[in-house]
């Protein structure tokens, strides 16, 4: 006998697949061979059936090979996946083709994110559409729409609060709109990606009203306890996310006169993926979007969709099996589509959802709060640190690396890390708050506090990037010094994006330096949650003071306008250097504590890149440029000036600086 792929409880895994699979084949083949694709594509398809069964047999046999009813279950996720298949549209499956030889598309230098609220950017999907123009110009080439979904009333915690995942909130639009909002990005050659909040449910959800209902069978999609003998016992090692809100991980609910597990919010309920049946109703869901025409999938509170009591029910093995045997799913339905994982926990559990065969993006959140460090700061020592052995990924994967989102700020830099370069972690992070918030002496920063947990000290940044980085300080003062440092911050920390390997990500706005919004409060429904401050209307107006961009290089009149066309500069100069695809990246000593510097690289070219994170002029050592350049001149790409390294290199206050040989 062959134990198989270390599964306990079965041998010879292969064998079992193939027989499942030779049971399952007739079923299945009967709803792919109605669906009138052509027979190449269906051939293709079967083929990829055969291939990919065996790791999506191993991979629920280890969620679910202990119940009764697996394989009643297993044929019904053959099912699912052979239906969504016979259903997916014509020009998606040429994209699925097209993808499958070249799967590297997501990391091309000509990929560039940006991220909205549909309500907040342009009302509804149909005056979205008009804007796409305004996305090509600016140089966007995916557009993650955030959620849009149907929503309980009031509170929705920004939109992950789901009631209908195939329903298009109202007063955006219809699923029709968003249909063809996502045909119309394809032709313009913009890739779409939205959310798949599958941690959780609306309290009103359909699965959520039969359970109210006392509807056993949906009862059993979510965590339900009659007293509250198991949560407390589960508390004992479970961490509150929202504090100040949501006090607690257990609501009580009057009508079933239940405990219900509410991880984030009390209208949000956990779903509960030991139950297979839950897998199975998500993966529908999940391929009911992909036929959409969505292309990135951003899979929202990955680390807690696993319970176990006596863990902080994080970052669990099951939840990366889950993960895995949905990337297997899709792999085989839509292989055009790929997932971006939403993991803001410890750099090394980032890390680990990070796999061509689990989540091929992720997003970046070290990255991100280690460069609002090194500005508060003004020192690089702890970015050195980290991304000397963070920022590598394995092969076919790539960061998604961003400054501001819809979420706060979290300190999720590792204290190991820390105290390598002799940094408390705690009391750095409590600097770091202060510093943001303004609180801190000589502070550029506007944010204001998010979720402040007085019994541990621990809290989150919210604001804008714009007043994050000194711009809402300068206007206050009118001061014409703050604000072309304020300018110069911002640049400095979308250079960094743009070229340090990966996907850079705008929040949309920030390409204007839009500021605070204070007037959330007014709001009911926003007043308790701060990080609406950073999530403020589209500023329409700006566009009527900005010149035609040919014209522009950057030194426009108005603070927004300059900004808008040097970012949309840096974006084009980017996609000009194909040096910037890919991940790869090394890291240079500069030689000085304030100045971050590195090396990208590919087979047309090389880009040696600084950046300076000190309101101060700060030299580079001529030597250390030539040996990292393997040259003697460059063309520095933002200024375009030629660079000799006969003497120091001087990068200006928050200067970042792009280097090619010539």
């Amino acid at each position: 006998m062959t134990i198989s792929n270390n599964v306990p409880g079965i041998e010879d895994l292969k064998l079992e697949a193939e027989l499942s699979l030779q049971r399952i084949w007739p079923r299945v083949c009967s709803i792919w061979e109605q669906a009138g694709h052509e027979p190449a594509d269906r051939h293709a398809f079967e083929e990829r059936f055969s291939n990919s069964w065996p790791r999506i047999f191993g991979l629920a046999y280890r969620l679910y090979g202990t119940r009764y009813d697996f394989f009643y279950h297993l044929e019904e996720v053959a099912r699912v996946a052979a239906q969504a298949w016979a259903d997916r549209p014509a020009h998606l499956l040429k994209t699925d083709q097209s993808r499958i030889y070249d799967d590297s598309w997501f990391q091309s230098e000509q990929m560039i994110g940006g991220a909205l609220y549909v309500d907040l950017f342009s009302e509804n999907l149909g005056k979205l559409r008009q804007s796409i123009d305004y996305f090509k110009k600016l140089g966007v080439t995916y557009l993650h729409l955030m959620p849009l979904f149907a929503v309980r009333p009031g509170n929705n915690d920004g939109g992950y609060a789901i009631s209908n995942y195939r329903s298009v909130d109202p007063r955006l639009g219809t699923i029709e709109d968003l249909q063809l909002l996502a045909s119309e990005l394809h032709e313009s050659g913009i890739a779409l990606a939205l959310d798949f909040v599958f941690n959780h449910t609306a309290d009103d959800h359909e699965w959520a009203k039969q359970a109210q209902a006392g509807v056993r069978e949906f009862q059993q999609y979510y965590y339900l306890f009659e007293d509250r003998t198991l949560p407390d016992q589960y508390e004992q090692t479970l961490r509150e996310i929202f504090p100040t809100e949501s006090r607690g991980n257990f609501t009580w609910h009057d009508g079933m006169q239940r405990w219900v597990w509410t991880t984030f919010n009390s209208f949000q309920w956990d779903l509960n993926y030991h139950n297979p049946a839950v897998f199975c109703s998500m993966l529908e869901e999940m391929l009911f979007l992909a036929n959409m025409g969505v292309d990135i999938l951003r899979l929202d509170a990955v680390a807690f969709i696993w319970k176990q009591m006596g863990t902080n029910c994080e970052n669990r093995p099951e939840a990366h099996i889950l993960i895995q045997a949905y990337n297997a799913i899709v792999h085989l339905v839509c292989p055009g589509m790929v997932f971006k994982s939403e993991a803001i926990v410890a750099p090394d559990d980032v890390l680990t959802y990070v796999s061509p065969q689990e989540c091929q993006l992720s997003y970046n959140p070290t990255l991100m709060a280690l460069l609002w460090e090194s500005l508060a700061t003004r020192e690089v020592k702890l970015l050195n640190r980290s991304l000397s052995h963070r920022h590598k990924i394995p092969s076919g994967t790539a960061w998604v690396n961003y400054l501001r989102c819809h979420d706060d700020i979290g300190w999720t830099f590792d204290d190991g890390d820390a105290a390598a370069v002799g940094i408390n972690g705690y009391d750095h992070r409590q600097f770091l708050n202060k510093f943001y918030t303004g609180q801190y002496p000589d502070s550029f920063a506007r944010g204001v506090p998010f979720q402040y947990n007085a019994d541990t000290g621990d809290m989150r940044i919210s604001g804008t990037m714009a007043s994050l980085a000194g711009l809402e300080q300068a206007f206050s003062r009118n001061d014409d010094t703050l604000k072309e440092l304020a300018v110069n911050r911002i640049l400095l920390l979308h250079g960094i994006t743009l070229s340090i390997g990966g996907i850079p990500l705008l929040y949309i706005g920030e390409e204007w330096g839009l500021l605070n919004d204070y007037d959330f409060v007014q709001d009911p429904a926003k007043s308790s949650d701060s990080r609406w401050i950073h999530r403020p209307k589209m500023k329409w107006d700006y566009l009527q003071d900005l010149q035609l961009p040919e014209n522009s290089n950057g030194q426009g009149g108005m603070v927004h306008t300059n900004l808008y066309n040097s970012i949309r500069r840096l974006i084009h100069l980017r996609k000009e250097a194909p040096a910037f695809a890919g991940q790869q990246m090394e890291l240079i000593s500069s030689g000085n504590p304030h100045v971050l510097g590195f090396v990208r690289h590919s087979a047309e070219g090389r880009v040696i890149v600084f950046g300076n994170f000190s309101e101060q002029e700060q030299p580079v050592s001529g030597n250390v440029v030539r040996t990292a350049g393997l040259g003697r001149f460059f063309e520095e790409l933002i200024s375009e000036t030629t660079v000799g390294t006969s003497e120091e290199v001087i990068l200006g206050p928050y200067q970042v600086m792009w280097l090619r040989r010539v």
